[in-house]
């Protein structure tokens, strides 16, 4: 992923809206999820991605002071986004989008790393949120192969309100 043609402006806003995206996707799929242990897994990731948020929030202030943050209606940078095109999807289904959003996320915010030296501050952040987002690809790849073993039942997640 070629992040050169990119401003930094752009690339925050682009991870600013991409957390907000992921933590919004998450907090609904959560919703009806009736199997708790599954729910709070979620849940988990939501608060994550919010925390993810804040991150660049602050670091979009401390860029770009005394400027207000406006996020753009489409993302700047062309990432895969937390998309189900079909009401009614088998779960794995739904988190086999969330793992490839995770992981583009994670390529993402390795590339946005080297718009910094090395050894600041701001590019070891962006590695340590990237190997966050390969966590949460490894957790959903865990809950992926738990609901596989279980569609056989014909489990479904009703999806009328998720995305946009």
């Amino acid at each position: 992923m070629d992040l050169t043609k990119y401003s930094l402006k752009d690339l925050l806003l682009t991870a600013l809206k991409s957390e907000i995206e992921a933590r919004d996707f998450y907090k609904t799929l959560a919703e009806p999820v009736e199997n708790y242990f599954l729910k709070d897994r979620i849940l988990f990731l939501s608060a994550e991605e919010e925390k993810h948020r804040r991150v660049f929030e602050q670091m979009y202030q401390q860029q770009f002071p005394g400027e207000k943050l406006v996020l753009p209606e489409k993302s700047p940078v062309p990432l895969p986004g937390l998309k189900i095109e079909k009401e009614t999807v088998p779960i794995s289904e739904v988190f086999f989008v969330a793992m490839q959003a995770e992981k583009a996320a994670h390529d993402f915010y390795l590339e946005f790393a080297k718009h910094f030296p090395p050894e600041s501050e701001q590019s070891k952040l962006l590695v340590y949120i990237a190997s966050m987002e390969m966590g949460h690809y490894h957790l959903l790849n865990l809950e992926r192969e738990n609901a596989l073993r279980t569609e056989d039942f014909e489990v479904t997640l009703p999806m009328a309100h998720i995305g946009p």
